[in-house]
């Protein structure tokens, strides 16, 4: 089938979300049975992000020694292994070497992924990034649902999450095994050992920039916002921040078939208007309904941008997966900086200020929006054999 492929990929993403969401449900288990104080798990949450913007930067080396295909496997197997590593650990300093290889390998398999996803894009002929990182938030909403399910039924998080972990190294390394394998040219130079940003993808980096910024300082601070700004309860402000995320969702799932209708540029273009949009929505209004639909417009605005970008990246870069690696080292940075720069600026100024200075980094995504511009000549790089489109 032709679409093989496609499938195999979107259960990596699945898969890859799937353990972020049981992880994430277990860290009050966590947090108890260490004795962590806030800070200290403040601490320890840090440690992933570092560990990923470190290594990062080394997959593609990694894609071009051992292939594409096996490195994905690989690196999703290691993601996988590493969701009982924590509850497993034998004290709380052990904590910070183990969150900082789980980090590591989640960030190098979400490039070697998203690689992939350049891959069967060209072989498709047609945009499928936006649905494989809607199946990234199908699995991670799914792992969430059996942790919490687990949770609430007092199941021990050791056995729990080994479980899991074995239950998706197995349903990873069953259903990747179609993955393409599209090895390097004779004549096609190495990557370096760590890749730096290439000039070729600097614009579509700020696009990513912009976008994440809004994402993570959207969903770190959506029911905060409701609280402080708009009054609303505790139940109500979670409902708020379940809307904004139910909208990415959605949107990510049907962006594919958006894209295919209007181009990548447009789509961005209308996602960043419709954003805006929420966004005065947000900082205009002071009762709950009005700011939860400007959030729900908020998120299905931005929800489709950072998969346009890796995917562009990956096409205008030598190799796939040197794109996606200089655009990813740009997105988790911002990702990394967003969260406690909107607290600052909502702290020293208000909530609504903060929120309308990043209604402005959104607006600023639609004039570069150009350089996601699909080029003939990228499209033309790999050929199509017929073993591929069988």
């Amino acid at each position: 089938m032709r679409d093989r492929h496609q499938r195999a990929i979107a259960l990596v993403f699945a898969v890859h979300g799937a353990v972020a969401g049981t992880l994430a449900t277990r860290m009050p288990w966590l947090q108890d049975h260490f004795g962590l104080g806030t800070a200290a798990l403040g601490l320890v949450l840090l440690c992933p992000p570092i560990g990923s913007f470190l290594t990062m930067p080394v997959t593609a080396r990694l894609a071009y020694r051992f292939g594409p295909r096996a490195t994905t496997r690989t690196l999703l197997a290691l993601w996988c292994a590493s969701l009982a590593l924590p509850v497993l650990s034998p004290g709380p300093l052990w904590l910070i070497p183990v969150f900082l290889t789980s980090g590591a390998a989640a960030g190098m398999c979400d490039l070697a992924m998203n690689a992939q996803g350049v891959l069967v894009e060209r072989r498709l002929g047609r945009s499928v990034m936006s649905g494989l990182h809607g199946m990234w938030s199908v699995g991670n909403l799914c792992g969430a649902g059996v942790g919490a399910a687990a949770a609430q039924a007092g199941l021990d998080a050791r056995a729990h999450l080994v479980l899991v972990a074995v239950s998706l190294i197995a349903a990873g390394a069953a259903g990747s095994r179609a993955l393409l394998d599209d090895g390097p040219a004779p004549d096609e130079k190495p990557p370096p050992r760590f890749t730096v940003p290439p000039r070729a993808v600097l614009l579509i980096g700020l696009i990513g920039f912009f976008a994440t910024f809004a994402e993570r300082a959207s969903g770190q601070w959506a029911a905060i916002y409701l609280t402080n700004v708009a009054g609303a309860g505790a139940g109500v402000a979670a409902a708020g921040y379940a809307v904004f995320t139910a909208c990415m969702v959605a949107m990510r799932l049907a962006g594919d078939f958006v894209v295919r209708r209007l181009g990548p540029v447009a789509t961005v273009r209308a996602g960043a208007v419709t954003a805006v949009l929420g966004g005065v929505i947000v900082v205009a209004f002071r009762t709950p309904a009005p700011v939860i639909a400007g959030f729900a417009l908020f998120g299905a605005g931005v929800a489709v941008v950072v998969p346009l970008v890796f995917a562009a990246a990956g096409r205008v870069a030598r190799t796939p997966a040197e794109g996606v690696a200089g655009v990813a080292t740009i997105t988790w940075m911002s990702g990394l900086v967003a969260p406690p720069v909107t607290g600052w600026l909502a702290g020293a100024f208000a909530f609504p200020f903060a929120f309308a200075l990043v209604t402005c980094m959104v607006a600023a995504m639609i004039w570069p929006a150009r350089a996601l511009r699909p080029r003939p000549a990228a499209a033309a790089r790999v050929p199509v054999c017929a073993a591929c489109v069988d």
